[in-house]
């Protein structure tokens, strides 16, 4: 396991494994990177477990108190941070049916750099695109990553930039363990 605490964003290790979202604090709700798949946790429920298979394109996130808040997905402040505490939302489509899926999250006490909510976004989008999004089930994997990704500078950052830091996280972190699974290929 991966002892250095980073986190990206709302990324973050908590007992062992990693999510997005605070999952230290009881009654949250939060989204679980498991082996085979992203569990959303519930504080009225056990959850629901979304299997990689079915995750189709490139996943988004927005803030706010409603996953229809899509105009919430820009509220930063003139530092670069994340100007909204209402907690936030993970997007993506689905396969077998076909759905639009929103994954709720509780936010984090800490603030979070605009910057770092931005690269563990192309982050998901690559690992998505290149049919690896199983790698986020290796916790190993996932604290080498955000480590590679988390720092830097708060600035300006364009797409080129960010989509290059995401394959370079990508290939800095490895093929992953040994034992993950490939991911199925989509139809």
């Amino acid at each position: 396991m991966v002892e250095d605490r980073s986190c990206l964003g709302p990324l973050e290790p908590a007992d062992g494994r990693w999510g997005v979202g605070d999952a230290t604090r009881p009654d949250t709700h939060w989204v679980e990177f498991r082996s085979n798949g992203f569990h959303q946790h519930n504080p009225d429920s056990d959850g629901q477990l979304i299997p990689w298979s079915r995750v189709m394109n490139g996943i988004w996130l927005t803030w706010g108190k409603h996953p229809w808040n899509t105009n919430s997905r820009g509220l930063y402040t003139p530092r670069g941070m994340v100007a909204t505490r209402e907690g936030g939302w993970m997007h993506t489509t689905l396969r077998r049916p076909y759905e639009d899926h929103q994954l709720r999250f509780d936010q984090h006490t800490r603030p979070y750099r605009a910057v770092d909510v931005l690269r563990l976004e192309y982050l998901l989008r690559q690992l998505t695109t290149e049919g690896k999004l199983h790698l986020l089930g290796d916790p190993e994997w996932v604290g080498h990553a955000a480590a590679y990704l988390a720092g830097g500078k708060n600035r300006w950052i364009t797409r080129r930039a960010l989509r290059k830091v995401a394959a370079e996280a990508l290939a800095a972190a490895g093929p992953g363990s040994p034992g993950q699974p490939p991911s199925p290929s989509a139809p």
